[in-house]
């Protein structure tokens, strides 16, 4: 049985160290500017801390892949141009690309070095993935969050390239890469500045009731009775009120996390080779829980076990779990 990578966040340096001494085959991570698609303060790496990390988790045996997976706008491109040849000078693995311009710098400047097409781009039929593979040498797509499981093994037996699934994290509802709802909210875009819901304009409004409001920008996404848990705001995971309905609902979807652990043996049969972890915004406990669960869990199916499940709703947004499309295809 093939060995899949296990591919896992890194969203500051601790964290990455955290990652690897955890049982990551591989680590993702990106720049402090508008290049990767979780460009968060507090967040990513500076040249040095890149460095460093590079060479940590090199001699532990794991690999680093840089997120380059925005997408540049008109006039900006220096900046992707300047993420590039730095990943490469400090030996990062691999390039997680999305935008096609990006893609055909790496590929004709960095040709040694690995491009792997970002669940931003989108790409999810063969066509498409295989343009990218031949035109930009792209040797691994990270699938969008809407392919069941049979789909993904009639995926992997047409494209010329590897396939990354995730399989815990955030549970992305829009179609990855196309989203606009927080630029349209705040005017910053989730796909070109790496932002969805900024903080900056996250605003938790309590009453003298003890409930909370929250709103993003001047947009209010969600109310939280007095002693209810209340997430952070993004418009797709909030609840509405509208004419027709007298109470409040989730129009998009309510907050849940994706959890395929259960399904771990049938991913591994159908030809997937690696499994991806969201959570860069994450803590270090969460990155540590996370990976090491998933170690276990994926080392036991190779052994020829059922996976070992741990225990991980509670690291789950809203405290819910789901298998989301990669079971059944079910939407609202």
């Amino acid at each position: 049985m093939k060995r899949p990578e296990l591919v896992c966040p890194a969203g500051t340096p601790a964290s990455l160290r955290t990652a690897v001494d955890a049982g990551a085959d591989a680590v993702y991570c990106g720049f402090q500017n508008a290049t990767n698609a979780r460009n968060f303060p507090g967040l990513n790496f500076t040249q040095r801390e890149l460095s460093v990390a590079v060479e940590y988790a090199h001699n532990a045996g794991a690999k680093v892949l840089l997120a380059v997976n925005t997408f540049p706008t008109a006039g900006r491109f220096d900046l992707w141009r300047e993420a590039i040849d730095l990943g490469a000078a400090l030996e990062v693995d691999a390039f997680i690309v999305a935008d096609i311009g990006v893609a055909a710098y790496a590929a004709e400047k960095w040709p040694e070095r690995r491009l792997h097409l970002s669940v931003q781009a989108a790409a999810s039929s063969p066509e498409a993935i295989g343009y990218y593979a031949r035109e930009f040498g792209v040797k691994r797509v990270v699938l969008p969050r809407i392919l069941t499981v049979p789909e993904i093994r009639a995926l992997a037996d047409a494209i010329p390239c590897e396939i990354e699934t995730f399989v815990f994290g955030n549970h992305g509802l829009m179609v990855e890469g196309r989203c606009s709802l927080t630029n349209y909210a705040t005017g910053i875009s989730t796909n070109m500045d790496g932002v969805c819901s900024p903080a900056a304009d996250v605003h938790y409004d309590r009453a003298d009731d003890g409930s909370i409001t929250t709103r993003l920008g001047t947009h209010t996404i969600d109310r939280f009775a007095a002693g209810e848990l209340a997430g952070y705001p993004t418009i797709c995971k909030g609840r509405y009120l509208t004419p027709a309905r007298g109470e409040p609902y989730y129009a998009f979807e309510e907050p849940v996390s994706l959890n395929l652990a259960a399904l771990l043996p049938d991913l591994i049969a159908v030809g997937v080779d690696a499994f991806k972890i969201e959570g860069r915004q994450r803590s270090r406990a969460y990155v540590k829980s996370v990976v090491e669960a998933f170690r276990t869990a994926i080392d036991s199916v190779l052994a020829g076990e059922p996976p070992q499940l741990a225990d991980l709703v509670s690291l789950t947004e809203g405290q819910k779990q789901t298998e989301g499309a990669f079971k059944t295809k079910k939407w609202r």
